[in-house]
């Protein structure tokens, strides 16, 4: 009996095949099935998912939960976050961009960019970032809230893409590309005092507030808590283990933090320096101005965090197994509550409830 059910399994799994050959088949030699499919296909990709712009929660999706370090899994720092119907990214990190595009949520109406400091790899994505949303309908300049430097890096890169945006307006007509819109404004953010958090935006229930954290030697360098009705998130920015991250984040729903894993960095090292690869140098250097996983997974502790999510890999972890390495120490730390962020995790946090719902938009 056992063998007669088998057969027939196979029998039907044989069919499958054999219908789904058939179907590429005529799909592959018929111009207008070839046509209706790719129509299907740039409905759904034209079709913004606009849950994120309802006013009722907090939105915050991951764009980019890597480094400066290649990996093919993640791209740089970079958030959105939606509510009140306003829109803003937190970093811009290269890739980050196209990230934000698969997961299909509405981008014209962004408010602005807002910036933890200015090494490259939370900037690089600064200029995919101001042509899409200048094509998807923005009116005005970008703005790029920063601390000072901010405007160097955006007057630079608005001299830098002139050429390009011209051509552009050229061929689009300023009509429908203006002129005007092509640029960005550095908003420069000033937290004076490292006891004190700066409220940056503050709108429809929708408060944003920069504070100090260390990633000497760049200096300024800042962290952001984001409060909407009651939820709230805060993000560490790039920084060494650091009380203030605690501090402004105390009661956050969600803390999303920098994690460099020593022991895995000072691994590499060691390979590299024996390879003779000059780059050991810098596996040797960055620890000291990032956080590991087990001092973060304190930190959440210490503000009382719901849910810490781990961001700004670093190294890449390409398996289970480096996830596993990576997380060494942190179940004693903190045995619940705790997870490693991906490019595409979009956690909504409804007004009026405690629940964190995590969707995955891969």
């Amino acid at each position: 009996m056992g063998r007669k059910i088998g057969i027939a399994l196979a029998g039907l799994a044989g069919l499958v095949a054999l219908a789904g050959g058939i179907a590429l088949a005529t799909l592959w030699f018929s111009p207008s099935l070839q046509d209706a499919a790719m129509e299907r296909v740039a409905t759904a990709m034209a079709t913004p998912d606009t849950e994120v712009l309802s006013k009722d929660a907090l939105h915050i999706v991951f764009c980019g939960t890597g480094s400066p370090l290649p990996d093919p899994d993640r791209a740089s720092s970079c958030y959105g976050i939606y509510a009140g119907g306003h829109f803003f990214l937190l970093d811009a990190g290269t890739g980050g961009w196209s990230r934000l595009a698969r997961m299909r949520v509405p981008v014209g109406g962004i408010d602005g960019v807002l910036l933890t400091h200015l090494h490259s790899d939370h900037i690089g994505g600064l200029p995919d970032i101001a042509l899409n949303t200048w094509a998807a309908g923005r009116k005005a300049p970008l703005k790029v809230y920063g601390p000072r430097g901010t405007e160097k890096v955006v007057e630079g890169l608005d001299e830098a893409y002139a050429i390009d945006n011209g051509y552009r307006i050229a061929h689009h007509g300023a009509a429908l590309l203006p002129p005007e819109a092509a640029r960005m404004d550095a908003v420069i953010v000033d937290v004076p005092d490292r006891d004190k958090a700066v409220t940056v935006f503050d709108r429809d229930g929708l408060k944003i507030s920069a504070f100090q954290v260390n990633h000497l030697p760049v200096k300024p360098a800042y962290g952001y808590r984001v409060d909407y009705e009651g939820r709230a998130v805060v993000f560490s920015g790039d920084t060494k283990r650091e009380e203030n991250v605690a501090r402004f984040g105390k009661g956050a729903d969600v803390m999303v933090h920098e994690a460099l894993a020593g022991h895995m960095v000072n691994t590499i090292g060691r390979v590299l320096a024996k390879a003779g690869d000059r780059r050991a140098r810098i596996m040797g250097d960055i620890p000291d101005y990032h956080t590991t996983p087990v001092e973060a997974a304190g930190i959440a502790n210490e503000a009382g965090a719901k849910l810490l999510v781990y961001s700004h890999i670093v190294p890449a972890l390409p398996n289970s197994m480096a996830e596993h390495v990576f997380l060494r120490g942190v179940g004693d730390v903190r045995p619940e509550g705790t997870m490693l962020g991906y490019d595409q995790l979009y956690l909504e946090l409804p007004v009026g409830s405690d629940e964190i719902v995590r969707h995955d938009l891969r």
